[in-house]
């Protein structure tokens, strides 16, 4: 593989023996090539804003928890500036909002310390391509994450569409009338109740009526 054609890759890690150890072992792969690092979130903007597109990486392995400036703020800020960079959190925190709040900001991927050296591989493969990479916690924990901040909105995180399904519901409207009231099809009130059910976390209409009223949905305009 020529040098035009390896992976370019930034290591972003306030631990130096972490930078050296990933910065050795990802150089034992022939299509990686490391050429930046950085202690913090800051430095690697710093970086990236001084480099030419020829010299800058495509894909940066981001520490969670740094000083001054930490992987989802960073992650953020450079996704901002560079929408086409892809970002790899490798971290040791398996905390809910952590893996949410990383991949709301822009992380492709969301990858723990403890991963094989293949897994690794395979995760800075799967980015370079776009493509997502989490273990099944990784996953559950961004599912759980997802839930918690959508019972923290305001609107449980609603679409137009459910708000005016649930007021339905609330005025006590069976699935037929809610179709003929909003010209869909008694299928699609379906889902549309089966999707404020997982939203809302509940287990049947009555339930999502109790809730429209209890928050004062249910008696707006």
């Amino acid at each position: 593989m020529s040098g035009s054609e390896l992976i370019k890759i930034m290591i972003v890690d306030d631990h130096d023996m972490v930078r050296t150890g990933l910065r050795t072992y990802l150089m034992l792969e022939p299509k990686f090539h490391v050429i930046a690092e950085a202690s913090n979130g800051q430095a690697a903007i710093d970086l990236l804003m001084a480099s030419t597109e020829e010299k800058r990486p495509q894909i940066i392995l981001m520490d969670l928890m740094m000083p001054g400036m930490d992987g989802i703020e960073a992650t953020r800020a450079i996704i901002s500036k560079f929408p086409e960079m892809k970002i790899v959190m490798l971290t040791s925190f398996l905390e809910d909002d952590k893996v949410y709040g990383a991949i709301e900001a822009g992380a492709v991927s969301y990858v723990l310390k403890t991963v094989s050296a293949e897994e690794l591989i395979y995760a800075i493969s799967g980015a370079f391509k776009g493509m997502p990479v989490m273990t099944a916690d990784v996953s559950q924990a961004l599912t759980r994450g997802l839930r918690q901040r959508t019972a923290q909105s305001g609107d449980e995180g609603l679409t137009e569409r459910e708000k005016e399904v649930l007021l339905l519901i609330a005025d006590g409207q069976s699935n037929k009338e809610i179709a003929e009231e909003l010209h869909i099809s008694v299928k699609t009130v379906k889902t549309h109740v089966s999707n404020l059910l997982m939203k809302c976390e509940l287990d049947d209409r009555t339930q999502l009526a109790v809730l429209a009223h209890r928050k004062g949905w249910a008696n707006r305009t």
